[in-house]
């Protein structure tokens, strides 16, 4: 695929300018994304042109923004190829969109005694609301381990499943080690013991093309700010049937049907998990996000990445003392290492110094790191924007870091 570089990025005002008077070198995709010009737009035309409050009123600003809303509704069921608009349901973002499945899954299935299985690749927001909904419940959670070169032990899962297993929660794609897990082959095996299946898909929307009814997973969770849309927007897709036999959230507007003091009937899907005004105007601009990937291509954007991941691994591997964490050969275009000797906060400050942006720290992954004894590290991320010549530039900006320590 050869993109017009110059044109993309001509697209992404915040990458035109300079940091320490050099130019901005942005390789922290894994974290967010930034956002092009038409998404800015977007957000912009909400509030000037159509803000109004959703679904309840009966003017025209609430009618063309309702419209816009559910618009976004429909093209994200498309983007994933969900079955109905009913099991898209918007959220704050991942983190609440696994809050919301936690609680509300352990409320109608989970019991003293019964036991999820999470892998010890996660990120924090798809344990800890495990962990909560555990100790309410009396449950236990399970750790699937990996090996060292990032790559889960899925042959352990027939000797950790037992019949208390209800649910199994793992990551499509690690924002460390950036490994790519196999996600149907975790799911036929979930589904042939009767246990439901959670898929926290925040580093895999916007580089995979992501068909939801060939996974057969039973929620999945993303956010628009890694797919160049606005944050405070996510989304919990989720299998009707399941949906429907789950306990609201959170309590409020929208979500119910009628309010008596007797009791509360709850409105239909997904609304009964949509309590209170929502973010409108960033889900309309997370619409524009999504027409802006469907022209550019998903599969188009992957292959570019996987290009920019091949050739910083390769310039990396040559520096001495440099270890990367996270070598299995699906991955996608994540880089974490450390280098003997300089700590990784270090080198993070002093990148900066070049105007080069990268993660440094634990990623919010502390069994991850615990696993490999380490205290953090230094993390790359690409997008479809970044270039080889960034890459060059942060390689050059790294060995005369290292030099000085």
């Amino acid at each position: 695929m050869s993109f017009d570089l110059k044109k993309i990025r001509e697209e992404f005002p915040i990458l035109q300018q300079k940091i320490y008077n050099r130019p901005l070198v942005y390789f922290d995709n894994a974290a967010t994304t930034q956002r092009p010009q038409q998404v800015i737009d977007a957000l912009i035309r909400t509030y000037t042109e159509y803000y109004g409050n959703i679904h309840r009123a009966a003017h025209f600003l609430a009618d063309k923004a309702t419209l816009a809303y559910e618009e976004t509704r429909e093209k994200v069921r498309k983007l994933i190829n969900a079955e109905t608009r009913e099991q898209i349901i918007f959220t704050k973002g991942t983190t609440e969109s696994i809050n919301l499945a936690a609680f509300s899954f352990g409320e109608a299935f989970i019991h003293e005694g019964d036991e999820i299985i999470v892998s010890e690749m996660e990120h924090h927001s798809n344990i800890v609301p495990w962990q909560l909904m555990a100790g309410r419940k009396g449950a236990k959670i399970v750790m699937l381990p990996i090996d060292d070169e990032g790559r889960l032990l899925i042959e352990n899962m027939e000797t950790l499943i037992t019949p208390r297993t209800k649910l199994i929660a793992v990551a499509h794609i690690s924002n460390v080690l950036g490994t790519i897990n196999p996600i149907r082959q975790i799911t036929q095996i979930a589904h042939s013991k009767g246990i439901r299946i959670f898929i926290d898909g925040a580093q895999a929307a916007a580089h995979l093309r992501i068909d939801i009814q060939d996974l057969d997973v039973d929620f999945y969770a993303f956010s628009a700010h890694k797919m160049y849309g606005p944050n405070g927007v996510g989304v919990l897709y989720g299998k009707k049937e399941l949906l429907e036999q789950l306990p609201p959230y959170q309590g409020g507007g929208e979500m119910i049907s009628e309010v008596k003091f007797s009791g509360t009937t709850y409105n239909e899907l997904p609304y009964k998990f949509e309590a209170g005004t929502p973010n409108i105007s960033g889900v309309i601009a997370f619409g524009a996000a999504i027409d802006y990937l469907e022209n550019l291509g998903i599969e188009n954007a992957a292959a570019r990445e996987t290009e920019l991941l091949n050739y910083a691994t390769a310039e990396l591997s040559q520096i001495p003392g440099l270890r990367i964490y996270g070598t299995q050969s699906e991955k996608s275009g994540v880089i974490s290492f450390n280098v003997d000797g300089v700590h990784f906060f270090d080198l993070g400050t002093m990148l900066d110094k070049f105007g080069i942006a990268v993660r440094t720290g634990r990623h919010c992954t502390d069994p991850l790191m615990d696993h490999f004894d380490i205290q953090g590290t230094v993390r790359a991320s690409f997008a479809f924007y970044n270039t080889k010549e960034e890459i060059d530039v942060f390689i050059e900006a790294l060995k005369k870091v290292i030099s000085m320590f």
